[in-house]
């Protein structure tokens, strides 16, 4: 999306999600000039239903903007799920 990102990610149990998301935002700030904002909203998923599911609404975002007609043509994803 051009104002807002999405991602499913996975942590150990032992990191710092809060620790390791503002450090990638720094490091993608200096490398690109993002100003991201201050904080950030986590969703842990419980099982794989639940990932499908986010998934999912995940890539509909470009289409309920009118950004693309179907998720498949929006460019801007990786999908490593395999």
């Amino acid at each position: 999306m051009p104002d807002h990102l999405h991602a499913l990610m996975s942590f150990p149990r032992p990191r710092n999600i809060r620790h390791t998301i503002s450090k990638w935002k720094e490091y993608t700030a200096k490398g690109t000039g993002i100003r991201w904002q201050r904080d950030f909203f986590d969703h842990r998923l419980r099982n794989n239903e639940c990932r499908i599911e986010k998934a999912a609404y995940i890539r509909m975002n470009p289409v309920r903007k009118n950004l693309v007609s179907v998720p498949e043509d929006w460019p801007y994803v990786w999908n490593d799920f395999n």
